[in-house]
């Protein structure tokens, strides 16, 4: 552990990504803000990903690396990093995705100087396996109403609910005080949710987060429910779950949680309550599946 504590911990959680954590790892370190740590945890990978990541902590003193004993899912896995860090901000990172040089650098100016902000991301651009860019995306997520039940409505109803925003800059102080990651899928369109609810989430106009498309994410190589569920949580599999149910509950779990004034509250459930009716469907299909 260094004697000094960074304004900002990467935390980089992967499992057998041997084939594009170096260019992933090359792209952080290049950053053109450099006062950080990069934390890596491995969650037992079976190929080259431990020897990989060992080289750069070698090479350079802010990259650590721990391993875990035995897969324990990706979602305790992303929730051990931050338990790991000490820092002011933390942020998310994935194996395969690439920052340009400008990502954290542009993100922490904002945090520095809007304190009513807790998620800072960029737009972002998608790459395939070779790094060729195939598409630009807009998540409509620059959330900067003061009123939570505003950024709430608009983060529920925006036509794309994708959560690249996770994978922004996070003020380590609101992020402690949601659950982080839950064992269920889509848990990260729940957190992304809550920390709307606490605080603006911004996002800089620039193009500075590369998502890599490519066969081997985890949502393709798992491509059943109950298989995703097991890669969140392995102790899941085989289980019988309402995963529409289980995203409903939580929703107005995060609504209850977060403080704010009763007509704040009142207004972000009806929200809550709209949303459910435009999704009413996905609901009744649980029922149908699993009952």
């Amino acid at each position: 552990m260094p004697d000094r504590v960074p304004p900002l911990t990467v935390g980089l959680p992967v499992y057998n990504g041997a084939k594009f954590i170096a260019m992933a790892i090359d792209s952080i370190l290049a950053q053109t803000y450099g006062d950080f740590e990069l934390v890596i945890s491995d969650n037992a990978s079976t190929d080259d990903t431990e020897a990989i990541c060992r080289t750069y902590v070698e090479s350079d003193t802010r990259v650590r690396y721990t391993r875990n004993e035995t897969n324990i899912g990706a979602a305790p896995n992303y929730n051990r990093l931050l338990e790991i860090s000490q820092s002011k901000y933390f942020k998310w990172a994935a194996h395969d995705d690439v920052l340009a040089p400008q990502y954290l650098g542009r993100c922490i100016a904002v945090l520095d100087n809007r304190p009513s902000v807790v998620v800072c991301h960029t737009e972002t651009v998608y790459i395939d396996e070779n790094g060729a860019t195939c598409g630009a995306f807009d998540d409509r997520l620059d959330l900067c109403s003061v009123r939570p039940h505003e950024r709430y409505r608009d983060y529920l109803f925006r036509p794309y609910p994708k959560c690249n925003a996770i994978f922004g800059v996070i003020r380590t102080e609101a992020l402690r005080r949601t659950p982080l990651f839950g064992c269920y899928l889509s848990s990260d369109r729940v957190l992304l949710g809550e920390l709307a609810l606490r605080g603006e989430i911004c996002r800089v106009p620039e193009p500075l987060f590369l998502r890599r498309e490519h066969p081997h994410q985890a949502w393709k190589v798992n491509p059943t429910r109950e298989l995703q569920e097991a890669w969140f949580d392995p102790r899941r599999k085989g289980k019988i779950t309402f995963p529409s149910w289980r995203l409903l509950l939580e929703h107005a779990r995060a609504v209850m949680r977060v403080p704010m004034r009763r007509s704040e509250r009142l207004l972000c459930l009806r929200q809550l309550g709209t949303w459910i009716r435009q999704n009413d469907g996905a609901l009744v299909r649980d029922l149908l599946i699993r009952g």
